[in-house]
């Protein structure tokens, strides 16, 4: 099995915080703002790791 490329387990970090961020925040708050901005983070997060997988 192949490992994966350096720096990539800080991006999967980053995703999953992301991820349980954006749902706690859109289903506990009130703040629209902190919720687009903690999906926003996690999309750019996913689409980096993507990148760096891939290429």
């Amino acid at each position: 099995m192949e490992s994966l490329p350096e720096g990539s387990e800080i991006l999967l970090m980053l995703v999953a915080f992301s991820g349980v961020s954006t749902w706690y925040l859109s289903n506990f708050t009130q703040y629209e703002a902190a919720v687009r901005l903690s999906a926003l983070l996690g999309v750019a997060s996913m689409l980096s790791l993507l990148g760096i997988v891939l290429l």
